[in-house]
């Protein structure tokens, strides 16, 4: 009788009457893979904290290549935009006058108004207040005229080369008895200029003076 036929022929019901070979056999064969399945859970259950974070860097890896897969196809793109931004800039920088050229901008605010047929009642520049590349100048303004007249005011500021913008605009009759052709309009106009390197650098020192001080 060969082994397969042995095998067959056993009682699978009653091991303990096995051959003493198919005993140590079948002892040896539940070991193995008592074993094999203890190290397999201990194996898993010890590595899986680093498997999920390899996935987690995978996919963050994956997310930053297509971020700046995305952007190196783009790349040419925003140059181009960057360019139109700086020209913006530019264009925009170029309607803030210098500190020289202040004086001629307040008498060219001042002639729009006289310009338009208004009576000039106050004409008083404040005090200047410092952004970070830029200084802006307040005007308050008072005018006596007609709604007619400070329309032409209106667009003539407007159409002034550097920018100059209003604001608090208030408009009262002149009197209790005036009319739509005698009012008086009070408002704040603000012209801009654009600091130089020595002003910027003197605001930059004064900010940093603070924090060094203690």
């Amino acid at each position: 009788m060969n082994l397969i036929e042995e095998w067959n022929a056993l009682d699978k019901q009653d091991p303990g009457r096995w051959p003493l070979p198919f005993r140590i056999g079948a002892v040896a064969l539940w070991f193995v893979v008592l074993a094999l399945v203890l190290s397999y859970a201990w194996v898993w259950k010890s590595k899986k904290p680093e498997l999920e974070a390899a996935q987690q860097q995978e996919t963050a890896l994956r997310e930053e290549f297509q971020t700046k897969h995305a952007k190196a196809v783009n790349l040419d793109i925003y140059k181009q935009q960057l360019k139109d931004i700086e020209r913006s800039f530019g264009a925009l920088l170029r309607q803030l006058p210098g500190k020289t050229e202040v004086p001629n901008l307040l008498v060219d605010i001042s002639q729009t108004g006289l310009a338009a047929g208004l009576e000039e009642k106050l004409f008083q520049p404040g005090t200047e207040q410092r952004r970070d590349f830029y200084a802006e100048l307040p005007i308050k303004i008072r005018l006596a005229g007609s709604y007619h007249e400070f329309g032409e005011f209106v667009s003539g500021i407007a159409a002034l080369p550097r920018i100059v913008t209003l604001h608090d605009i208030e408009i009262k009759p002149a009197s209790s008895n005036s009319g739509y052709d005698d009012l008086i309009l009070d408002l704040t106009a603000k012209t801009y200029r654009y600091l130089d390197e020595e002003e910027i650098a003197a605001a930059n020192s004064n900010r940093a003076a603070p924090a060094r001080r203690p």
